[in-house]
């Protein structure tokens, strides 16, 4: 297996560590951990390693599955991870007679960019990737562009949904086309839903459309809660199963400090009051920063979850050299458009607590007015 770098990560690791002000971030701000209690008892493995079953049952019951169609994992970056080389990394799970190939001997993925990196680079390197593209200014989900891409041996089809980097969520109609796509050419639809819960009026998740749906979330965007690398995939036994094996050979288990918090997080009463709090915070900095954007004559397109896709300003060659001068002027990190292939834009993310959010943005507007 062959990856390429993560160019994000890397970008991150080169400045975050030294910056004042992280306007990068792709989540919601951290809670703190003392509403919860972090007791967990003895700090042994998490058995059975797939996750508690209560735990699992909690999560299956929001997909309309069973708690044996759920994985918990470090994150959505494993689950996805994991849902990859569940469908493209052996036998097909939806039929072990099924043999098609690509003339290279591996299998093929269908996955729709702009995107998360992992999204398309871990298919890439257990299998072959067509790439759809979703153009902006709108970044429309293109059905048809989708169908023509599937081949004999697409095994998978990726999305995620609210779009990360541009903040589209596309609606249940063409959600339920991909999903349809998939069932008639005998492949999933695997669907990463970490930003789901921000916005006001979630559609179903994929999981629950039926047997081709895989669904991947976690508690490190909507909830707050990154630093409890707790999230799961949700989806069809087979699926999950084959997850599983290959989950041996990576965390072999979930934290069980992560599961203990995440247990309570998720208790109907606690993730209803968490949710809440966030789609609440996260709508004013989302206004607070659309005002920043029309004062300067910089345009998105109105995002949900806490990503926004914005254009470079005319002053600047690319991304890369725009958020380069914020960093090193202004000492807030962005992260570049050349991330996701569009080097005419930066992602900014807005979920970080409003006070600080406010001072990257004053910051910036320093930066263009100087």
């Amino acid at each position: 297996m062959q990856i390429e770098p993560f160019g994000l990560e890397r970008w991150f690791a080169e400045y975050e560590h030294g910056a004042e002000i992280m306007l990068a971030e792709s989540g919601v701000r951290s809670l703190g951990s003392g509403r919860f209690d972090t007791d967990p008892g003895e700090l042994g493995y998490v058995i059975p390693t797939d996750g508690d079953p209560e735990v699992r049952a909690a999560v299956a019951d929001r997909y309309d599955r069973d708690a044996d169609e759920v994985v918990c994992t470090c994150g959505t970056q494993e689950a996805n991870f994991l849902a990859v080389l569940a469908v493209l990394g052996g036998a097909h799970p939806l039929d072990g007679q099924r043999t098609a190939r690509s003339s290279s001997g591996t299998a093929h993925a269908v996955v729709v960019t702009p995107t998360y990196q992992a999204l398309h680079a871990v298919p890439e390197a257990v299998g072959e990737v067509t790439r759809v593209p979703l153009e902006p200014p709108n970044w429309e989900l293109d059905i048809d562009a989708v169908a023509d891409a599937i081949r004999s041996d697409t095994r998978l089809l990726v999305v995620n949904n609210p779009n990360n980097p541009t903040g589209r969520y596309h609606p249940l109609e063409r959600i339920e086309a991909l999903y349809d796509l998939a069932a008639d050419n005998d492949a999933y639809l695997l669907c990463d839903e970490v930003y789901r819960l921000l916005a006001e009026d979630p559609i179903p998740p994929v999981a629950s459309m039926g047997p081709h749906g895989l669904s991947t979330a976690s508690l490190s965007k909507a909830y707050g809660l990154a630093g409890l690398r707790f999230g799961w995939l949700a989806g069809d036994r087979a699926v999950v199963d084959a997850a599983c094996r290959w989950k041996d050979y990576t965390t072999i288990s979930p934290g069980t400090f992560g599961q203990h918090v995440a247990k309570q997080a998720l208790e109907d009463d606690t993730e209803a009051e968490i949710i809440a709090e966030n789609r609440d915070l996260v709508s004013r900095n989302h206004d607070r920063t659309q005002a920043f954007l029309e004062r300067h004559g910089l345009e998105w397109y109105d995002p949900v979850g806490v990503n926004g896709f914005v254009t470079i300003p005319d002053e600047f060659e690319n991304g890369r050299a725009f958020c380069r001068t914020v960093v090193e002027e202004a000492s807030v990190v962005l992260a570049p458009g050349e991330f996701f292939d569009h080097p005419d834009r930066f992602r900014i993310g807005f979920g970080l607590p409003t006070p600080e959010l406010e001072a990257g943005l004053e910051r910036i507007e320093a930066v263009l007015e100087s």
